[in-house]
């Protein structure tokens, strides 16, 4: 099994900046991608960004400029600042990771229980 905890959401004002984390833990042979989707009320699940094993990375259009996904060296945990931040981006913020399981080598698709991110004065 693999477990993904998030940290790091809260209430900011707008303008604000805040930074969240995810670490990845468990029966993991390598991860493969990390992202960091959102889901804010009444709206479909979004990819926010993306980054690959190898550091490549994407990002949704609405943040390009303000978010940036990075991670760590043993690609296990990874972060999203989040800079001038907007009361459309209040969301819960969900934690991606596909990986290929140590014991079995199958790939894996593992998601976080989310947290919660408010912008608003």
């Amino acid at each position: 099994q693999v477990q993904l905890v998030e940290s790091g959401g809260g209430l900011v004002q707008p303008g604000g900046s805040l930074r969240l984390s995810c670490i990845a833990s468990g029966r993991i042979f390598v991860v493969n991608y990390m992202a960091w989707y959102r889901q804010a009320p009444g709206k479909e699940r979004e990819l926010v960004a993306g980054i690959t094993r190898a550091g490549s990375t994407d990002y949704a259009d609405s943040v390009k400029g303000r978010f940036t996904i990075s991670s760590d060296d043993a690609k296990t945990t990874v972060y999203l600042q989040m800079n001038s931040l907007k009361p459309e981006d209040t969301a819960v913020y969900y934690c991606n990771a596909r990986v290929r399981d140590l014991l079995t080598r199958k790939d894996l698709t593992t998601w976080g229980q989310g947290t919660l991110v408010t912008v608003s004065s």
